[in-house]
């Protein structure tokens, strides 16, 4: 469906992740023209604007985790009342891992017109600097902040052939890459990238274990690891992975259970597999 008629538009603008030289002419022009500007941090938009030389002529309001729920009504009125809203967050891209997919999506709900200013993004720019495969990659967010939940965040990655980009905070990174090392192994290659575009820039490159070592002695600042893809590895045929299921139950286990396990750890389908096995009972 078309936007509705008369509407506003809703304006996704990356910002510097460091260097301000990294702005856009747009998202200059935006800053002066917007409507509404909502900000992550109100105070580093007004840090912001005054070292690109700009003065908004708009309403500025903040726009962060806490109070994104209960800002949208306002926004989604004064976008169906035809302003120009722009959603700016302290770094980067808005929505990716920062406020305005509730705002984005309710937009697209209500057929209201978004576009996005594009430009600086943490995941892309360390994904680049990783040295690492990026013609198929995923990005992960943030991994949880407890170590058991962690460790199962990271178990699906051991088989995932993608580059993988997440975020972490730089007081809990030595012990996610430790929770990395005990289940991805020690050799999975990877790279921690630091204070991105900004003065002390660092990009640090080697295998898991390396890094974690690395990472015991502190790191500062914003962070973003970037994990290669898993080692393929050459699954065996179906008869063998039948045999080995009749021997499991051979030796007193359900068939059903034998088989999920034997399946899950060879990368294969849980039913090809028992069916497979049932066939040849």
């Amino acid at each position: 469906m078309s936007p509705v008629s008369g509407s506003g538009r809703l304006v996704l603008a990356a910002t510097p992740l460091g260097d301000i030289r990294d702005a856009s002419a747009r998202l200059i022009e935006a800053l002066e023209t917007a409507d509404v500007i909502a900000a992550e941090d109100t105070r580093r938009l007004h840090s912001l604007a005054n070292a690109l030389q700009v003065k908004p002529s708009g309403r500025v309001i903040s726009f962060y985790d806490q109070n994104e729920i209960g800002r949208l009504p306002g926004l989604l009125e004064s976008l169906h009342n035809g302003q120009t809203v722009l959603l700016v967050t302290d770094a980067g891209m808005p929505s990716v891992s920062d406020p305005g997919y509730r705002l984005v999506a309710a937009c697209v709900e209500q057929d209201l017109k978004v576009t996005c200013l594009p430009g600086p993004s943490a995941v892309t720019t360390a994904l680049a600097l990783s040295g690492l495969p990026s013609d198929r990659f995923a990005f992960d967010g943030f991994p949880p902040r407890k170590s058991g939940e962690r460790k199962r965040w990271f178990a699906p990655l051991a088989t995932e052939q993608r580059t993988v980009v997440f975020f972490e905070a730089p007081h809990r990174l030595a012990e996610t890459l430790a929770d990395a090392v005990e289940v991805l192994g020690p050799d999975r290659g990877a790279a921690v990238c630091r204070e991105l575009t900004k003065k002390y820039e660092e990009v640090v490159r080697g295998t898991l274990a390396e890094l974690a070592e690395w990472a015991v002695e502190g790191a500062r600042g914003e962070i973003t690891v970037v994990l290669g893809p898993a080692p393929v590895q050459d699954t065996p045929d179906l008869d063998t992975l039948v045999a080995e299921v009749k021997q499991r139950v051979a030796d007193g286990e359900r068939m059903k259970s034998a088989a999920a396990e034997v399946a899950e750890a060879a990368g294969i389908s849980k039913k090809t597999l028992y069916d497979a096995a049932i066939k040849s009972s």
